[in-house]
């Protein structure tokens, strides 16, 4: 962040020589909205619900609400990719929920966990495999502790001392016979590195000529001293716990990446990272191996030893040599399977037998078998037995998605194709399987015969109606068993029975709180409320909404969600402002993106960058503009992406206006992310809006010059892309004032806090009216109550200056 200067009546003369640096500077505290705005986002957090794996009971979980930047402003690290709090040894942003209570599903009564622990932070709950416990981690100041549950009592009591090692990915698992693997600190790990006071020598990179394209990657390491610091707070030991408190250490410390157990509880897979690690890509890509140990801890097998990941083809069908995907098979009790590329990842080359699945039993000790082959990437495979499975396959440049019925005890038989469709399709997705758990307590399909049970979100001209149906893998046929009904918009969450004729839906409307009903659609009996949330935002109850669609030029249909105050009537109250928020997306097929996305009904839910907060302030509102991006065939959507995405703009302000909701003259448009891009794109090739509001936007697409969004070429492939589609190539041409926020310590990848200093000085240089703020230890989303609260402030204030009261 630039320095701030502070001049005193002293300085007169020498503030002459620096009037322009200081004009264009102010130290500002943190500023609130107008009441209205600040109430809603104070409202208290809805609780989120997780399901017990038989669907008896649900843990309905209390969320505390925003942290203040006081909490957002402690130590943290930033290596290997990671934000690591070194006082807790676990991660340094990560949400947290203060309380926990079980529901039963059928009756909705109630019961409260006793003995938690005071001023709670937990996280990471997790059921054992008979259910009579829960497991969950609390987070102190100084350390993250493991706790457990005891359902038939519903007393909390506390495992372990602040020992559990939450740097990296899960930190337990449940075994069969109730006890639980911990990935601890390593009780012999020592002190925490110190900080040399003069560096040793310089920090030094080279490459032997092989090409490694990379995408820009955040908080990367960057010199020996982060290497040891990201070598001190990974250092793991496994350890075996029992529920009585005893404790024993099962195999070798090391950097444990992430450890899986097998469902018969008797092995367990440990990634382990290794050297040399990289500056140029995160931990997730540094090399590691993968070792079969037994539950002594004793090592069986290494059964891969993964390279470092620098170097692989570019575009996103690329991937890397060698095994990935390491699981167990959920149907078998120690059953590892995984894919490896033939054509070495590389997408350009033509191979009809892409990938191969291999499996291998317990004890390890044979050679892999051959089970199956793809022609796409693979996508995984959902189990059911051995005599069932779904194999699923895609390819992202077409987006195309295959899922194949494959018979698991004939390995190497070719499947049947049973659903075969572009992934952005959804009027013709048939949806997610639903999963029942078998009697090794994994998650495996739910099916009759040849039916498995499906989930859609039932996409449709009239916008989405979620079902539950039971999809003919022989037939390719679908019957729908249950559908959501207008004006509600509901969708089922939990089935809890072998035919699918009682389950658990969430339903909501334009002006009713998402809640739990439980559906049995065989006897016939009305549906019964589980849960009883409160609507959190009773002042904008009344306020209008609808799903609107209109063309684009070029004949292609278009949608948006629109709101407007409450009691609104464009003939008696005459023309808004207008808010259009939006978040362009790439397309294949003009067909598929023309589809209508969302719902009228779905509940008005507000999250801290949501639009929606100024029809309080007597706007309207254009929300979840569609902004599609088409490129046919062997075109790419981003050949056209000013003209078209232009054309996009001007059909939705065409119709607000036709309609007598908006103001030509009074239209803001903007974005986040990759809609900061879309805001400042518009304002740099169009004057068809009063002002710009781009939060934490990358502008500069040659700071990403191996592929961005959905783009797949490299800067030196498509250079006219790159440079047309960048608005910092094209600050001269921005006429229309924009307002840029962005978090100092935005982790995202390409979303660089420099793009929007640079575009700021490039917009300043050029006479453009612009203001930057940078919101301190904020990420890609913001967090800390005093952040969002000063977002808003600062939306607030530019809409108001230059939309709504523009002269």
């Amino acid at each position: 962040m630039k320095k701030i200067y502070r001049i005193g009546l002293s300085l007169a003369v020498f503030c002459m020589a620096i009037m322009p640096l200081a004009q264009a500077q102010e130290s500002l505290s943190y500023q609130t909205p107008p009441k209205e705005i600040a109430d809603l986002v104070n409202a208290a957090p809805t609780p989120l619900v997780s399901f017990s794996r038989s669907g008896d009971f649900m843990l309905v979980l209390e969320r505390a609400g925003n942290p203040s930047i006081e909490e957002l402003a402690q130590p943290e690290l930033r290596i290997g990719g990671i934000r690591i709090n070194p006082a807790t040894n676990g991660p340094s942003r990560s949400g947290s929920f203060e309380n926990v209570i079980i529901k039963n599903t059928r009756n909705g009564q109630e019961q409260q966990i006793k003995g938690l622990p005071s001023n709670p932070r937990l996280g990471g709950f997790s059921l054992s495999k008979d259910e009579k416990y829960v497991a969950l981690t609390n987070t102190s100041n100084t350390g993250i502790s493991l706790w457990v549950v005891d359902l038939s009592t519903l007393e909390a009591k506390q495992l372990t001392d602040e020992i559990v090692n939450g740097v990296y990915g899960g930190a337990f698992t449940w075994t069969p016979d109730n006890k639980i693997l911990l990935k601890a600190i390593n009780p012999k790990r020592g002190n925490m590195p110190k900080q040399p006071s003069a560096p040793s020598g310089p920090t030094i990179q080279e490459t032997s000529g092989n090409a490694a394209p990379s995408r820009t990657y955040q908080d990367l390491l960057t010199n020996p001293y982060d290497e040891a610091l990201f070598e001190y707070f990974m250092d793991a030991q496994i350890m075996l716990l029992d529920l009585n408190g005893g404790k024993q250490a099962i195999g070798n410390s090391g950097l444990i990446k992430s450890m899986d157990l097998s469902p018969d509880g008797n092995y367990l897979t440990v990634d382990l990272i290794q050297k040399p690690f990289s500056y140029l890509v995160p931990a997730s890509r540094f090399p590691y191996n993968v070792e079969i140990w037994d539950i002594a801890g004793n090592k069986v097998k290494t059964l891969a030893e993964i390279p470092l990941d620098e170097v692989r083809p570019t575009g996103f069908d690329a991937t890397v040599t060698g095994p990935r995907s390491i699981n167990w098979r959920a149907d078998k009790p120690a059953t590892l399977y995984w894919v490896e590329a033939q054509d070495g990842g590389d997408p350009k080359v033509q191979m009809e037998e892409r990938e191969i699945v291999y499996t291998l039993d317990a004890p390890f000790t044979a050679q892999p078998t051959k089970f199956a082959s793809v022609g796409y990437r693979f996508r995984g495979i959902y189990w059911s037995d051995d005599n069932f499975a779904l194999l699923n396959e895609g390819w992202f440049a077409s987006r195309q998605q295959k899922v194949s019925r494959i018979n698991p005890s004939k390995p190497g038989e070719k499947g049947t194709v049973v659903i075969e469709r572009s992934s952005d399709d959804i009027y013709n997705d048939p949806g997610n399987p639903v999963f029942t758990t078998n009697t090794l307590g994994r998650s495996v399909l739910l099916r009759k015969g040849d039916e498995v049970y499906m989930t859609s979100e039932g996409g449709s001209p009239d916008g989405s109606m979620p079902y539950l149906s039971a999809f003919n893998t022989k037939t390719k046929t679908e019957k729908i068993l249950w559908r959501s009904q207008a004006p509600y918009y509901e969708r089922v969450t939990k089935v809890l029975n072998a035919d699918a004729t009682e389950f658990v839906t969430i339903k909501e409307s334009t002006d009713i709180q998402p809640n739990y009903w439980l559906v049995n659609t065989k006897r016939r009996i009305a549906p019964m409320q589980i849960t009883q949330f409160a609507h959190p935002y009773e002042s904008i109850k009344g306020i209008n909404k609808q799903l609107v669609k209109y063309k684009r030029n070029d004949g292609l249909d278009l949608s948006a969600i629109v709101y407007t105050p409450e009691g609104y009537d464009p003939a008696k109250d005459g023309r808004l402002p207008v808010v259009m928020w939006a978040y362009p997306r790439e397309y294949k097929s003009a067909a598929v993106a023309s589809q209508v996305r969302g719902s009228k009904y779905t509940f008005t839910r507000l999250s801290w960058g949501s639009p929606i907060y100024w029809v309080t302030q007597g706007y309207a509102i254009m929300d979840q503009t569609e902004m599609p991006i088409v490129g046919e065939g062997d075109e790419e959507p981003n050949d056209f992406f000013v003209e078209q995405l232009v054309a996009n703009a001007e059909a939705a302000i065409d119709f607000i206006v036709e309609q007598g909701i908006g103001d030509r003259n009074r239209i803001a448009v903007g974005g986040h992310s990759y809609g900061a891009f879309m805001t400042a794109n518009l304002l740099s090739h169009s004057d068809l809006f009063a002002a710009g509001i781009a939060r934490s936007g990358a502008y500069n697409r040659t700071l990403t010059p191996f592929g961005f969004q959905y783009e797949q070429r490299t800067y030196w492939e498509a250079p006219d892309v790159y440079n047309t589609m960048s608005p910092f190539m094209n600050a001269n041409k921005v006429k229309t004032p924009i307002l840029l926020i962005h978090g100092e310590a935005d982790n995202n990848s390409g979303t660089f806090p420099i793009q929007s200093e640079r575009y700021y000085n490039a917009l300043k240089g050029h006479g453009a009216t612009t203001r930057l703020v940078f919101l301190p230890h904020e990420s890609h989303g913001y967090a800390a109550k005093e952040s969002i609260l000063h977002t808003l402030y600062e939306q607030h204030e530019w809409l108001e200056k230059w939309v709504k009261n523009r002269k």
